[in-house]
């Protein structure tokens, strides 16, 4: 009994066409690409309030292998005594171009310093940047507050 040839025809031209696509993904010319990347962020912050929080400082963003300096600038709302003087490493992700980084950043949080501590603090801009930063503090503060930061690329 001969054998039907069309399950082995489907199974050559699946396999062509299969090859053609993976040559065509090879050989097509690359697009820019769109992903986000992570820069790492470094700042210096000094505190004070009594209710009303401000705070003043710089910082550097290390991205795609430059490095751009800017100032940070806040004010926090809520119970807010003391005065800090911090250090905050960590990562900004969300990034789509380095423009993105500055504007106005939002936190939800509270600390505590007495002398030293330990400073950790997330925050999230209009343009969907997310920062996490975390360091060392020094001075005497209490907090619980809300936070709103802005950034300015220099």
């Amino acid at each position: 009994m001969p054998q039907n040839p069309e399950p082995r025809l489907r199974g050559r031209a699946f396999r062509l066409i299969v090859l053609l696509l993976l040559a065509v993904g090879l050989t097509a010319p690359a697009t820019p690409s769109f992903a986000q990347a992570a820069g790492q962020v470094r700042v210096k912050i000094v505190k004070a309030g009594l209710l009303v929080g401000g705070g003043a400082g710089s910082g550097v963003l290390t991205y795609r292998g430059k490095t751009y300096p800017f100032k940070i600038s806040g004010l926090s709302f809520g119970i807010t005594v003391g005065a800090t003087f911090g250090r905050l490493d960590g990562w900004a992700s969300g990034i789509r171009e380095v423009g993105d980084f500055a504007g106005t950043y939002s936190s939800v949080g509270g600390g505590f310093a007495l002398v030293g501590g330990a400073n950790g603090v997330h925050l999230r801009n209009e343009k969907g940047v997310t920062m996490v930063l975390q360091g060392p503090k020094a001075g005497l503060e209490l907090a619980a507050n809300i936070s709103q930061i802005t950034i300015a690329l220099r």
